[in-house]
């Protein structure tokens, strides 16, 4: 059986959403929200390119988040992993 072909747009909404989990302010008088970087290079690359973070190559173990990718991770956390009342 082939191996599926990976939709990369999910996984970078995982990723989003995931980072939301070690959201932090950093302690700077700036409002900058940093997020732990040890998910898959590649994502980490395609979340750059949409200008979702800031560049995440360097020795720190966190990666600053845009605006926008502040906003959005949020979305996408509660989207993705929220209950959902189930009904039977």
């Amino acid at each position: 059986m082939a191996e599926p072909e990976m939709d990369t747009e999910l996984i970078d909404e995982a990723v989003l959403a995931l980072l939301f989990l070690t959201l932090h302010k950093d302690r700077t008088s700036e409002p900058l929200w940093r997020a732990w970087k040890s998910f898959d290079w590649d994502a980490m690359a395609r979340l750059h390119a949409k200008e979702l973070i800031f560049d995440p190559v360097g020795q720190a173990k966190s990666v600053v988040l845009t605006q926008e990718g502040r906003r959005r991770c949020e979305e996408a956390y509660y989207r993705l992993f929220a209950r959902r009342d189930r009904q039977a």
